[in-house]
């Protein structure tokens, strides 16, 4: 039995003046899944996931998510609908602890008003003591509780893309976008994030979209890979059919595909 798509992306074009980033996009993202998009640096991959998330307003085409046309509506309303990213170069804030940072991500769901947290409202403390506390259990649900209450900048660079993979998770996803989780990191370290990407998956019931480089993660963890070259889808598959797609190869992996899975 087939999955439903979680999200679907129709004919989505960007323009910049100009110059086209993505140029005529299908995609469609299927519940539960874990997939990936890739590409040469400037093929518009970061520029795909500023259109879902509502950073950019497509020039052409439309964008649904959970069966709602999402086209040109504003980040945080998406957020607010279910869907949370990570970014290429990792944006804490670094000043502030592993919890304040979790739970910077939860008021994302907090009923409360603003100001009822300056004038001390009954209402808006229990929230705060119940976001405080969520925040603590998903930080241990990833690893992270005997980092909490150390400062972000304090934190191995591992543990950094694991804070803000958690941040996202607080905001209650359904869809997570990961940009380049493993840019920096050794194979080891590689290693412990496919496992770490398929725990939350799992635990946190979610689909997953992520952009990345290393194609050992791309090909040990993604169930459908999309290729992008100036903007334009070259080839969608499984691992198995990007590792041996002759234009893949030529534009993009070259030796590195074959040995991917080694």
């Amino acid at each position: 039995m087939s999955r439903k798509n979680v999200i679907e992306v129709r004919n989505v074009t960007m323009r910049f003046g100009g110059v086209t980033a993505v140029s005529e996009l299908d995609m469609d993202i299927e519940q539960d899944s874990i997939v990936g998009l890739i590409g040469p640096n400037g093929a518009g991959k970061t520029t795909v996931f500023n259109v879902l998330t509502g950073f950019y307003r497509p020039t052409e085409g439309e964008v649904v998510f959970a069966g709602r046309r999402i086209t040109g509506m504003e980040p945080h309303k998406i957020c607010s609908l279910g869907m949370a990213r990570t970014f290429q170069n990792i944006r804490l804030f670094y000043n502030e602890t592993a919890l304040e940072n979790v739970m910077i991500g939860r008021h994302v769901r907090r009923s409360g008003h603003w100001w009822g947290a300056v004038l001390g409202l009954p209402g808006t403390m229990r929230e705060e003591k119940n976001i405080r506390k969520s925040a603590l259990e998903l930080l241990d649900r990833v690893g992270l509780a005997a980092h909490a209450h150390e400062a972000a900048s304090a934190l191995p660079y591992g543990a950094q893309r694991r804070l803000e993979i958690a941040r996202a998770l607080a905001t209650e996803p359904s869809f997570l976008l990961l940009d380049e989780p493993a840019a920096g990191m050794n194979p080891q370290e590689s290693l412990e994030l496919m496992n770490f990407i398929r725990q939350i998956r799992d635990e946190f019931h979610l689909t997953i979209l992520l952009i990345e480089h290393d194609m050992k993660v791309v090909m040990g963890v993604c169930e459908h890979i999309w290729v992008l070259e100036y903007g334009k889808l070259i080839a969608e598959g499984n691992a198995d059919a990007i590792r041996s797609n002759p234009r893949v190869i030529e534009a993009y992996l070259g030796e590195d595909v074959n040995h991917a899975a080694d």
